[in-house]
């Protein structure tokens, strides 16, 4: 929305006479004069949004890659979680069954 704001101040401070041209005595000149002005209205218009596309896919490039990493990043940290229970979840189940084995032992 900023860039549309801008863009009209710009045609604002180049074209200044744009309001003496409603006054004028001729409508055609009026007109003509007006649906010129119009015309790099709409090509400087053009321009900018050209440039905001370009900044939307930029940026939308820039997140696609840090969203890549965060997945990596989260990958990486579910695999650690995931070899640490193991460490102890595998000597964890011999001594259960030890304990098990014991306790049989004893009946």
């Amino acid at each position: 929305m900023g860039t549309v704001v801008e863009t009209y101040e710009a045609l604002d401070e180049r074209h200044p006479h744009l309001p003496a041209l409603v006054v004028q005595q001729d409508p055609r000149v009026t007109e003509s004069q007006l649906l010129k002005e119009f015309g790099l209205f709409r090509s400087e218009f053009k321009t900018q949004i050209g440039l905001v596309r370009r900044d939307i896919r930029e940026a939308e490039l820039r997140l696609r890659k840090e969203i890549e990493q965060l997945r990596g990043e989260v990958r990486t940290a579910i695999e650690r979680s995931r070899n640490t229970l193991l460490m102890w979840l595998i000597p964890l189940m011999f001594a259960q069954v030890g304990a098990m084995a014991a306790l049989v032992k004893l009946l």
